[in-house]
């Protein structure tokens, strides 16, 4: 602790002499929009309509990317009109050498790689939100919304607009529709907005603005110009209807007599989804029975850990806004990032119950669903002119059944009660968005009406408050947030969570917690602050730390890994954005934290160094040293005591070459090693991008790890009325291959193959008992050798003789592993109107498994394409229409 307050110190001694480096202030422009007199203009790019004819060009751009403030290589002009309804864009990109521009077809918001033209409008004038509207030289259309001043960008939110584009020998042109129904406003007299327009050339990587940005400052959307003179404009009536419906075949391996694996499944499903306009600035999205037939497959691993994965959410209808929603319990990018009130995921996962016989459930064959059916969905999202962001969820999913088969007698048994999941976040801006305030609610209630399903939480609620301040033209800020859990159920349900890997209450040496197997209820609190500079300044640094109680549960709608938890962290880096000799840019970070538990148990002690350049040719490497110090883990026993784990030193390196060429590789490589001399792991993957051409482009991406762990957890076994915690030395290999192939013969149309094939294996030996938790190295286990372990291969059973009277005190099966799988996933994607799409989707998964064979690639591939596949073809349309 006395370290940590002398860092503290020394940390906030840096803003004081660094209080004079001078952030470089640009006076802000102000455009003015042309109304809209006669006809409007058609969109195709071609800008020779009557309208544009009484509208001044306007540039005056300035180069922010490679070179700031400097004068950009190619001209660009551009004019605003605006009517009743909608506001027009063109646009004129001058290129002295037009046959050079990248003009690449891809799928929507995949312009990176292109040259564009895009178009930023703050219309809440909160100087935090901008709606992003972008074309490249294809006409393939971007659109996303910036939030948190830039910090936050969401590609996920598709607008209806317009867009195209026109070749020139002189350059491109581009023009744009964009409905009001589009964006938010308030309503007034004249509106006053935010305002960007940014070019990206993409063979130069060079970016120029109209309004001049600098690198360094802290913020985006805050430094934009202004749009004025749009006056009289009224928000129309929004109401946008996409009904759905969708057919499906699947095709899998016909099981004799299993009256449920009959090798050909139909389905089909109509649904409905619809956007309402429920003020100017607030917006109201539903779906009815909705459907994600078309989503990525998760991607494949092999989990060892006493932790559940967390997976990225892929589903449009809760990616779309998710920022609004978001509440991290921690502040930053850091390993517990992923930690939050809500995880939408949640809605809609697999049932929590699978019929066992225990509960007097017998059967010979089984049905179970795959997932839970959301019977319909709304969320009310916006911004108001007084400066509250709302975002409130309600989900309905419906109660699932099994259907169960003993000797052709059929029965039905609930594996998912009927649930509500509710969130309601505010938040509140003061001080031309420097300062926000806000708050969220979220709620599960489950209709529970089977015994069996008591060990499921009746109902769940967090709560949480959040506070943010910057200051010094937004330099420096102070955050904090702080959140409540609460659950109520059953016995059996609050037991379950006292003893989940996020908590372990049953520990028998914890003396702060205890295993109270009579409670319905659990409480407790999670949060974070953070202290420090921030933004795009040369120098950064900060302070700040993040705790969660014992109680702290937020599973039921969030995601948490490890509760009864106190860390604190100092940061500081130094970015140079700008070219100095033959770096085009560099950065250096160094972080330390520390983690306690609320016992005062010191569990963890780190620090990394680690910094990164790119070279004046576009190449770059990245390289970092980790050192973790011996500490404690409450996990390693899952419910036993606590025990030590071993300091380690892992340290990466990575490299890149040109991101403006054809052929694009990447790779990294990661080593760890344990200061038990034994546990390791060796990673290394790379990235293989090849651009055929302007339709089609290809990408390899393989990667290996080679992992060996002295402590890997196998069983929890009893012997003279005493646990015993059995480990095993792991011996781990796992490799794969993610291969994605796009094909964009349009602007509207995609044709996206993903891949990956995936193997696994792990071979146990030295197997040990934990018999020291606290002690150092060695000295915390016992080896099994000699006599005292045999292994029948017959049952693939390892006995264990503890007290050498030739007989079995205990035993457990053979933990080896061998796991293959192929998931595949191919998407053709057709928008044949604004707004209205058709998919056609062929999915096909392969999986296999054994514990035979240690890892051997070339087998592993062999028996993984030997298994039958699970085939799925389907096709789902929509059609959008607005009233």
């Amino acid at each position: 602790m006395k370290n940590y307050l002398i860092s503290v110190f020394v940390l906030f001694l840096i803003p004081i002499l660094l209080w004079a480096q001078r952030d470089i202030k640009i006076e802000k422009r102000t455009h003015y929009a042309t109304k809209l007199i006669n006809k409007a203009p058609v969109i195709d790019g071609n800008l020779d309509d009557s309208a544009w004819e009484s509208v001044a060009w306007a540039d005056s751009f300035t180069q922010l990317n490679p070179i700031e403030d400097a004068v950009p290589s190619e001209r660009t002009m551009f004019k605003v009109l605006y009517g009743a309804k909608n506001i027009y864009f063109a646009f004129m990109c001058f290129d002295s050498q037009a046959e050079k521009i990248t003009a690449k077809f891809s799928r929507r918001d995949d312009v990176d790689d292109s040259d564009f033209i895009a178009v930023a409008l703050d219309s809440y004038f909160d100087k935090r939100t901008a709606f992003t509207f972008g074309i490249n030289a294809a006409g393939v259309k971007m659109d996303i919304i910036f939030t948190e001043d830039g910090d936050r960008a969401d590609d996920s939110w598709d607008p209806v607009w317009e867009g195209r584009v026109s070749r020139l020998d002189s350059g491109w042109t581009a023009e744009m529709r964009i409905p009001y129904s589009q964006l938010r406003f308030a309503d007034a007299k004249e509106q006053v907005w935010g305002f960007q327009i940014m070019r990206k050339i993409y063979r130069k990587q060079e970016e120029d603005f109209w309004q001049p940005m600098a690198k360094n400052a802290p913020g985006m959307v805050s430094f934009f110009g202004v749009l004025r003179g749009i006056k009289n404009i009224q928000m129309p009536l929004r109401m946008e209807i996409m009904p759905y419906a969708v057919g499906s075949v699947t095709r899998y391996e016909k099981e004799s007599g299993n009256p449920f694996a009959k090798g050909t499944d139909f389905d089909g499903n109509i649904g409905l989804d619809a956007k309402i306009g429920v003020t100017s600035d607030l917006t109201m999205d539903v779906t009815i029975n909705p459907d994600f037939g078309q989503v990525e497959a998760d991607p494949s691993e092999v989990n060892l850990s006493a932790y559940e994965s967390f997976f990225e959410e892929k589903r449009p209808f809760f990616i779309e806004g998710k920022h609004i929603f978001s509440f991290p319990v921690a502040i930053g990018d850091g390993d517990m990032s992923a930690e939050q009130l809500f995880y939408s995921r949640r809605i809609g996962r697999r049932p929590h119950y699978y019929p066992d016989s225990e509960d007097g459930f017998n059967y010979d064959y089984v049905k179970q669903p795959s997932q839970t059916r959301i019977l319909g969905a709304a969320k009310i999202s916006g911004k108001t002119k007084k400066g509250w962001s709302v975002g409130i969820l309600d989900a309905v999913t419906s109660i699932e059944k099994a259907e169960l088969d003993l000797n052709g007698k059929r029965s039905r048994v609930t594996v998912e009660p009927l649930t509500n999941y509710f969130v309601n976040r505010l938040q509140k801006d003061f001080n031309d968005g420097n300062t926000s305030f806000g708050g969220v609610i979220t709620a599960v209630n489950r209709k529970i009406e089977d015994k069996h399903l008591n060990f499921l939480n009746k109902s769940a609620y967090t709560g949480g408050i959040d506070f943010r301040h910057q200051w010094a033209d937004k330099t420096y800020f102070v955050s904090f947030r702080a959140a409540g859990s609460y659950l109520i159920g059953k016995p059996e349900a609050i037991v379950l969570a006292q003893r989940s890997a996020a908590r372990y209450f049953q520990r028998p040496d914890a003396g702060h917690v205890h295993l109270d197997s009579s409670r319905t209820s659990l409480s407790g609190h999670g949060g974070s602050y953070a202290i420090g500079r921030g933004g795009k300044s040369n120098w950064n640094f900060g302070t700040g730390g993040t705790w969660r109680s014992p109680g702290f549960e937020i599973n039921d709608l969030g995601y948490l890994r490890e509760a009864d938890k106190f860390m604190n962290f100092i940061w500081i880096s130094y970015n140079e954005r700008n070219p100095v000799g033959i770096f085009r840019n560099y950065r250096f970070n160094f972080n330390e934290w520390q983690g306690w538990n609320f016992d005062g148990d010191h569990l963890f002690t780190g620090g990394n160094i680690n910094g990164g350049v790119q070279f004046l040719n576009y190449w770059g490497v990245h390289l970092g040293v980790n050192r973790q110090q011996a500490g404690l883990n409450s996990s390693l026993l899952r419910g036993g005591p606590m025990a030590a784990y071993m300091g380690s030193w892992n340290g990466w390196l990575s490299g890149y070459s040109d991101s403006r060429k054809d052929l694009q590789m990447r790779t990294s490589l990661s080593v760890n090693r344990s200061d038990d001399g034994i546990s390791k792991r060796i990673s290394g993957d790379a990235r293989v991008y090849y651009k055929l051409n302007e339709k089609v482009n290809i990408s390899l991406s393989p990667f290996y790890t080679h992992r060996v762990e002295n402590l890997q957890y196998v069983d929890q076994l009893e012997f003279d009325g005493q646990d015993r915690y059995v480990f095993g030395q792991l011996r781990q290999n796992t490799a794969g291959l993610v291969f994605r192939l796009n094909y964009s013969p349009t602007s509207n149309f995609s044709v996206q193959y993903f891949g990956q094939p995936f193997t696994s294996a792990g071979i146990y030996s030295a197997f040990k008992q934990i018999d020291n938790p606290r002690g150092k190295g060695s000295k915390r286990y016992v080896v099994y050798t000699g006599n005292s372990i045999s292994y029948d291969k017959n049952n693939e059973w390892y006995s264990i003789d503890e007290n050498g009277d030739g007989s079995e005190d205990y035993g457990f099966d053979k933990p080896d592993f061998n796991v293959q799988e192929f998931l595949s996933n191919l998407v053709l994607r057709w928008e044949f109107k604004p707004g209205s799409l058709l998919y056609i989707v062929w999915s096909q998964n392969r999986s296999a498994f054994n514990n035979m064979r240690d890892f051997s690639l070339q087998e592993d591939m062999s028996d993984l394409f030997d298994t039958h596949p699970t085939n799925v073809f389907l096709v789902k349309m929509n059609y959008w229409f607005s009233l």
